[in-house]
């Protein structure tokens, strides 16, 4: 992995910023569920045991300005709005189908372990 330059006069690999735009407790989680298509927030919130609306808010503000997931708003009474992901957060599955992967056999190793 070849170092690149940021913006901020920092060095860094492709990783590490991969993990910056995808990196914490809620934003791979939130990926997930957006990948079956289009879910309005009381959607998120309920799929995601144990998230604020507040942390939620502020995670969907994060990937929308990362280009990440697209924020509808429909004018109507009551507000409605709905999220999905965009072109480039779909580009995102097949690194969390690996995840998926990687934690599967992972978990099964450590039960071998434990025999």
């Amino acid at each position: 992995m070849e170092p690149q330059v940021e913006s901020r006069d920092r060095v860094t690999c492709a990783v590490e910023t991969t993990l910056g735009v995808i990196g914490g407790r809620w934003k791979v989680l939130i990926i997930r569920e957006l990948f079956p298509g289009v879910k309005r927030f009381g959607e998120l919130h309920r799929a995601l045991n144990g998230i604020t609306q507040k942390m939620l808010t502020q995670q969907l503000r994060e990937m929308e300005q990362d280009g990440l997931v697209h924020r509808q708003v429909y004018l109507q009474v009551p507000p409605k709005v709905e999220y999905s992901l965009t072109p480039l957060g779909a580009t995102l599955k097949p690194i969390l189908n690996s995840m998926h992967e990687w934690g599967t056999k992972f978990l099964e190793s450590q039960e071998l372990d434990q025999i």
